[in-house]
């Protein structure tokens, strides 16, 4: 992989926070500059998830290089309801982005069926997504940049020993690039601000934080089709309650967990043997410590309400009221 000079590039001590539009803008006229004395006339890929960071990367390639960005949305099977849409409609149809849109839900639950062991399904996911991106570039001419939505705070992580930042993702050999990283010196609050400023909608600009394999480590067990949905759709219920409660911006993160048991329910008047599904909604400033939200009782019993009559294959709602520690955010 070739090193890039941007690697060199630090945040400045004096740098001012940026809290405001003007300085958003600012902040986005001075990266479109670097950004095409680096590029040239040459192509850049980028894995686009719809995150806010490879958004706003994204946002900020495409007024800076235009058609020269190619970007890349996988879609593994694993992302939450309408988020391959959502994609789609901003990066194609409204900013015209010279968008490859890869269809492997096949390809990943099938590599997925059975498996059980939590690391090892990570390990299946993230190994799929770097065969099926290096697949694609493999098929393109001419790119000689990969664009990624590497932020301050990775930078810090990976010096001070807190976890590992690979540049390149683990990309294979024969695929070397020069790295475009136009928001690694900005914190998270500060991508937001420049991809509000970038014009982004809200859905993306604050979405809440996601885990890598997706919707994956919220389906404990081994992943079938038909409990990822029961996640999905219970996901999206929570997702709108929220938003009508006034609670989606209020809460650092809230979702559902739909594990492999079953138990005994009654639906017009007859006898199922169905799952649960788990609701979570946290609070926290550092991730090391995590708070739980306490819902009222009538969001909780309208939760209850739609997900149990909504959602084939639920027959109960349980809230986890469990803080971190003990607990740790996710399930798996």
């Amino acid at each position: 992989m070739a090193e890039s000079n941007i690697a060199l590039i630090r945040r400045p001590d004096d740098m001012v926070r940026i809290t405001t539009p003007e300085l958003a803008e600012a902040f986005i006229r001075d990266q479109i500059h670097s950004i095409q004395n680096q590029v040239g006339d040459k192509k850049v890929l980028l894995a686009l998830s719809g995150g806010v960071d490879s958004s706003v990367v994204a946002a900020l390639l495409i007024r800076a290089v235009g058609q020269q960005l190619v970007c890349v949305h996988v879609n593994h099977g694993l992302l939450r309801k309408g988020e391959p849409e959502q994609v789609i409609e901003v990066f194609r149809n409204q900013m015209n982005a010279n968008l490859i849109y890869v269809d492997a839900v096949d390809r990943f639950l099938d590599k997925l069926a059975g498996v059980t062991d939590p690391e090892q399904k990570r390990h299946i996911i993230g190994n799929e997504f770097i065969e099926v991106f290096a697949d694609e570039a493999r098929k393109l001419d001419g790119v000689e940049f990969l664009a990624q939505g590497t932020i301050w705070p990775d930078i810090l992580e990976s010096e001070n020993g807190i976890k590992a930042h690979h540049n390149a993702g683990g990309l294979p050999e024969d695929l070397q690039f020069e790295l475009v990283e136009p928001v690694r010196i900005l914190f998270k609050d500060e991508v937001r601000v420049v991809g509000k400023a970038l014009g982004l909608p809200d859905s993306m600009v604050y979405r809440q934080p996601f885990p890598g394999p997706g919707l994956g480590v919220r389906c404990p067990g081994a992943i079938t089709r038909d409990r990822l949905e029961a996640v999905r759709e219970s996901d999206a219920i929570l997702r709108e309650e929220f938003e009508k409660a006034g609670l989606a911006g209020r809460v650092w993160q809230y979702f559902t967990v739909v594990p492999d048991f079953k138990s005994t329910g009654i639906r017009d008047g007859k006898r199922t043997f169905e799952w649960p599904c788990i609701i979570r909604a946290i609070n926290t400033t550092d991730v090391i410590e995590v708070s739980v939200e306490h819902l009222s009782p009538e969001l909780i019993e309208r939760l209850a309400r739609r997900i149990t009559s909504e959602v084939p294959g639920i027959n109960r709602v349980l809230y986890d009221f469990t803080p971190k520690p003990p607990a740790t955010v996710e399930y798996e």
